[in-house]
This record gives C-alpha cells, structure tokens and sequence, in this order.
C-alpha cells in the first residue's frame, strides 16, 4: 500500500498499484502511440479528438466511420491521412495499419464487444468507453480476446484518473478518517423527450440510466470503499412512461460491502444530481460534483479543500493508459474493472425485476 500521497498519484497514473500485467513492450522508437476513434458522435468529437490535440504520449492517427460525410470533415480538421480511416466493413485491415497503435471503441453499448474483440484480434491495444457491455458474459469474452491476443484492455472511467477523485480514492485505503461506513453517491441529468428515440432510451442497445448514468454512482462506492458489494436491493421509477417505455428513468440501489460499509446510490435521466458523500469512523469527506467533465471539487470535515485543477480529464485519462501501454503494465482501469461493475449491474436488474428483492452478489 503507497505510504504518501505523491507516491500513491505517481503509482495509480502508472497502473502499478493493482493488477500485474506484463504486456509486450513496443518498439523504443516509438514515443507516442496512434490512436483510432471508432464512432465519431458527441462524445468523440466534442471530447475526445480535442483531448487528443492536448496529449503528449498518443495522437489521433484514424478514424472508423460509416459515414463518408463525416470521414471527409474529420481527414481535413486534424489532417488524417485516407490510408487512416476505415469503415465497419474494412475495419480489420487495421491489422495491416502500423500507424494505429490502440482503437479506442465510443459505440452504442451493444457494440462495444464486437468492436473490442475485432481490434484485440488486428492486434491492437483497446480502450473502450464505459459501460464495458450490457452482460457480464460479454465483458469476461471481451477480457479473454485481449489477454489471447496479448493486448492491453482499459475501460473508459475517466474519473480514476482524475486527481481529487485519487486523493479520495486514498483516504479510503489508508483510512485517513478510519473506516468507511457510509456512503452515497448520485449521478443523473435530464434527458430530452427524443432519448426515447436514441440508443439511451433502448433496452437492445444498453441504454437507460444505469448503464448510462449508474455506473458513475456503482463505480464511485467500489472504489471508495475498496471493496466488492456482497449484496444489492433496488428499485426504478419514472415519470415519463411514454418515453422510458424500455429502460430505467431512475434507479435507486442500495450496496452491502462485507466489511460493514453501505452505499446508497441513484441514477437517473430524470433528475441533476452529482454528489460523492463518504462518512467514516473520524469524519467525511466528499466531492461535488464528482463525475463531471470539468470542475472536481470537494471538501471533508476537518477543513481540506479537495481541489486540484485539471487541464482536460480525457487527455489525462488517455496519456495514462498510452503510458501504461508503453511501459508494459496494466492500465489504470483494465477490463476486469468493467466487468465488476456489470456483474452488479446484473444483480440491481435483477432485485428491480423481483421489487426490490435483497440479491447476494
């Protein structure tokens, strides 16, 4: 366990910390790895493709779109070269592309283990965003094509790599405040009438506000508490039902921990919230907002301010993994992370569909 602050930041942006890996080492002559998109929507190109003007260990090197509109916009804005961009028919050749070191798959969530086994098998590392896929067998398939094909996996938690978050993340390991023994966290927005039209708003394409949104909430509790749920109960309501005709408007889920701790958690594409509150034996300490793309701040109860400023998480979050990758050690967030959160995921499904039934994990 790090003993100081410093070393812990230093080991966690590393991907030293948790799990060994041992992957290859690329080529020394190679100091920045080429990065390619597959799905240009909101995501990558409001967020991402401008991160990737700002990292200094990747680069965006393609793109994979079914979209030639698109395709041509984006080869001119970042002056990608033809020979870089790839559709959903071609996007194996990739294997033939030295130029695209990591695929980084921002796709429905339904998507999300084609894509990533796909690459895993060109031979290429995989970042892919969160949620890891709408099952837990799909995220354990996806786990085992990467370590067959000996390429890094890392699940798109941004926040695990952000500084307030890690000093949070260290008060929990090192008790600082003694031990956890409560916690809640709440992550939702409000989503327009149109979601019910979009791939958040159907069951077939992993939407709804847990996999969307419920994963901030689940992930925050195992990471503080530093700790695997045993055992889940939980409820969902909506007031829009001509809208979230397939999917969860709001969720509410309460988490058992086997040393004592509970968290309670909420999601929801109904309602703002983004609060991280942590109370342990000595005191508390929280961030709000805790899961937004900018402005991570908080507070505990002997007057800390938690408030380390970060240019852009995305490209923090990107040149950590690309580091990881370099070095040959596991990323910060490996698919197993992924995985965790799903198997819960499952689990809260199930306690909704039994009205809130206790399910042991």
């Amino acid at each position: 366990m790090p003993t100081t602050r410093r070393q812990f930041i230093h080991d966690v942006a590393l991907g030293t910390t948790a799990f060994g890996m041992g992957l290859p080492l690329l080529p020394k002559t190679k100091d920045r790895l080429g990065v390619a998109l597959v799905g240009l929507g909101y995501y990558s190109r409001d967020l991402l493709a401008p991160a990737l003007q700002l990292t200094k260990s990747c680069y965006l090197a393609g793109i994979v779109t079914g979209n030639s509109q698109k395709a041509d916009e984006w080869m001119k804005k970042y002056k990608i070269p033809a020979k870089n961009v790839y559709n959903y028919q071609n996007f194996d050749e990739l294997a033939k592309n030295p130029d695209i070191d990591v695929v980084y798959v921002v796709l429905p969530n339904h998507l999300h283990r084609e894509y990533t086994e796909r690459a895993a098998r060109a031979g290429k590392h995989v970042w892919c965003e969160k949620p890891m896929a709408p099952t837990a067998a799909d995220c354990e398939a996806m786990i085992k094509v990467c370590k067959d094909n000996k390429v890094s996996l890392s699940i798109g938690y941004r926040m695990q790599h952000e500084p307030n978050t890690q000093e949070l993340i260290r008060f929990g390991r090192q008790k600082t405040y003694g031990k956890v023994k409560m916690l809640t966290a709440s992550a939702g927005f409000v989503a327009g009438d149109s979601i019910s039209q979009a791939w958040r708003g159907k069951q077939s394409m992993g939407g709804g506000a847990l996999f969307d949104m419920g994963v901030y909430s689940l992930n925050a509790a195992r990471y503080a508490i530093g700790e695997e749920p045993v055992a889940v109960s939980a409820q969902k309501f909506t007031t829009r039902p001509a809208v979230f005709k397939e999917v969860d408007e709001t969720t509410l889920f309460t988490l058992e921990f086997p040393g004592g701790a509970v968290a309670q958690c909420s999601t929801s594409l109904g309602i703002n919230m983004n609060t991280l509150h942590v109370t342990a034996e000595k005191g508390w300490y929280r961030l709000e907002p805790f899961q937004s793309y900018n402005g991570i701040m908080g507070s505990t109860s002997d007057g800390k301010l938690l408030n380390i400023k970060t240019e852009n998480q995305q490209a923090l979050q990107m040149d950590n993994d690309s580091k990881a990758i370099m070095a040959g050690k596991a990323p910060l967030v490996p698919g197993e992370e992924g995985w965790k959160d799903i198997k819960v995921v499952e689990a809260i499904f199930k306690s909704v569909a039994l009205e809130g039934k206790r399910i042991s994990i």
